[in-house]
């Protein structure tokens, strides 16, 4: 499993000495506040930016993969997901979506900016959760040793780095 510091812009800043400003950082936990308390009525789906064909597609897949999966390997497929999903957004719903605080497309595009894993699980959980509950699958994993772990954890940890390449 990769390490979350790995992909962490606060640590990775540091070994750099680079500057982020807090600002970025209140405007994040704000957002992920404002977020939490909205998403609490509101069932939400990614079909909503990729489609129905494609969210189909996208279920089948997870229904057949996810049982004998590794989750290293799973995390990357859903994020890969994620991404096709955030370039849609970005690309068609951008200017539909700015007044909607909590749409979908938004909540991608948030995420992606935030740069952190764990503001990323704060803004786009529930669609990922969504997306595995449709599928008939759980993202929840017990290792051998009974420790517990996520394919949604490890997915937010490689939506996060999916430009990171270690020989840059």
């Amino acid at each position: 499993m990769r390490s979350s510091w790995i992909c962490n812009p606060a640590i990775l800043s540091r070994r750099r000495g680079l500057q982020i400003p807090s600002e970025h950082f209140l405007a994040c936990e704000a957002k992920v506040l404002e977020i939490r308390q909205m998403e609490e009525n509101i069932s939400r789906s990614l079909q909503e930016v990729v489609g129905k064909k494609t969210y189909s597609v996208w279920v089948e897949m997870l229904r057949e993969l996810v049982p004998d999966g590794r989750t290293h390997r799973l995390s990357v497929v859903v994020a890969g997901m994620l991404h096709h999903a955030l370039e849609i957004a970005i690309k068609e719903k951008r200017g539909r979506y700015t007044e909607e605080k909590n749409s979908v497309a938004m909540s991608l595009i948030d995420a992606w900016e935030a740069g952190y894993s764990e503001y990323i699980k704060e803004l786009i959980h529930d669609l990922v959760d969504r997306l595995f509950r449709d599928a008939g699958v759980s993202h929840e994993r017990v290792s051998k040793r009974g420790d517990h772990y996520s394919i949604a954890d490890e997915t937010y940890n490689e939506f996060v780095c999916w430009y990171d390449y270690p020989w840059d």
